[in-house]
């Protein structure tokens, strides 16, 4: 088996078999991660190896805890792991580490994980692109003069080249699936309250953001959203949905599918990119799907300054949290040298309302180029 590009679900077969330590598999992680994390930036933060071995050997020692036992993972550096720093990417955070896990790193690590550092993502996790001033850019491992995407770039860059297994990330408007399309692994955003939070803050205006997986291959990612999904008693609008791995041997019941296409020109696509999208359709179609192609509904450049000023509503809800540590100031008056690709999103001040459908779901391609090889 090459560790490298195993899928999760299978390692943890082989764990539970005694056909693979603990120890070797961190090994092997830490050997890997030496031998590709200089060139692409993916990881940060990372834990000291001996500990890591030490803590992998305690992980042999002892009973399985679950699915994830032994094996390792890195937090997507917006999400709080004990003990280590959540930059956020911003200067501001570099260097205050977390005093507790956040309730989904705590549900990896009771399921057996072992957190080995975060991974790289832009500042405060806003844009599709991963760089910050704290950690750098996280390169394309298919391209290094190309972007990885974001904001989960770092989970995702980790995954395509066999650092990791399985990743963590978080989504409010493609930062799960946008560098999961741009590195050739997957990512999915759950539905909204199914990954519960942070028992903190507002808990109802601002429903756009969410925690969910990102993997290799369908199964692990089934098996994560298993392990992250969950109502949390102190957030009353979270729930717990049904088990997904469990289920995806069987059909999916019939779906409606509105193909958006290119949104009638205004989205540039490479040449193909349209054709290898209709060919998906048309396999949804032959499951028994129905899809149908649909004319732009909203005009795209409205549409757009719609989100931003929805986001940024969103982002401004945020600051109190910031500000309870650091002076406003500190934030929006940043060094001489420019003021910081998130700050724009967080001084926006009007706000527009999303519009609604009665479609079962919506297709548009996620990359607007062909996947690298």
């Amino acid at each position: 088996m090459d560790l490298k590009t195993a899928d999760a679900t299978e390692i943890s077969a082989r764990l539970d078999a005694g056909e693979l330590s603990c120890v070797e598999l961190m090994q092997a992680t830490l050997d890997r991660i030496a031998a590709v994390n200089g060139t692409v930036n993916a990881i940060v933060s990372l834990r000291d190896p001996e500990r890591l071995l030490a803590e992998a050997a305690e992980a042999d020692r002892g009973p399985r805890a679950g699915w994830l036992h032994g094996i390792p993972i890195a937090i997507k550096d917006l999400a709080n792991a004990e003990g280590l720093p959540t930059s956020r990417g911003s200067p501001l955070f570099a260097r205050l580490p977390a005093g507790t896990d956040d309730v989904m790193v705590a549900r990896l690590r009771a399921a057996g994980a072992i957190v080995i550092g975060k991974t790289n993502t832009p500042e405060f996790g806003l844009g599709s692109h991963t760089f910050n001033p704290v950690h750098g850019a996280t390169l394309n491992p298919y391209d290094t003069t190309r972007s990885c995407g974001g904001s989960s770039g770092g989970a995702a860059v980790a995954l395509a080249t066999g650092m990791l297994c399985v990743a963590d990330g978080s989504d409010m408007m493609g930062s799960l699936r946008n560098p999961a399309g741009w590195n050739n692994v997957y990512g999915m955003r759950p539905t909204w309250g199914t990954v519960p939070s942070e028992p903190e803050g507002d808990m109802y205006l601002h429903q756009l953001s969410t925690n969910g997986p990102m993997a290799r291959s369908p199964a692990d990612l089934a098996a994560l959203l298993d392990t992250m999904t969950g109502a949390d008693p102190r957030q009353p609008l979270t729930t717990s949905p049904r088990a997904t791995a469990g289920g995806l041997a069987r059909a999916p019941k019939r779906k409606r599918i509105g193909w958006l296409g290119d949104w009638d020109g205004a989205l540039p696509l490479e040449a193909g990119i349209a054709e290898i999208s209709a060919q998906a359709m048309n396999t949804l179609a032959d499951l028994g799907h129905r899809v149908e192609p649909l004319a732009a509904p909203f005009d795209a450049d409205a549409m757009w300054h719609s989100w931003t000023d929805l986001r940024s509503f969103a982002v401004a809800g945020g600051w109190a949290t910031f500000t309870a540590i650091l002076s406003w100031r500190a934030i929006s008056n940043p060094p001489p040298s420019g003021r910081s690709s998130a700050d724009w999103r967080c001084r926006r001040r009007r706000c527009s309302a999303p519009a609604k459908s009665g479609r079962t779901g919506f297709a548009a391609p996620r990359a607007c180029s062909r996947p690298m090889t």
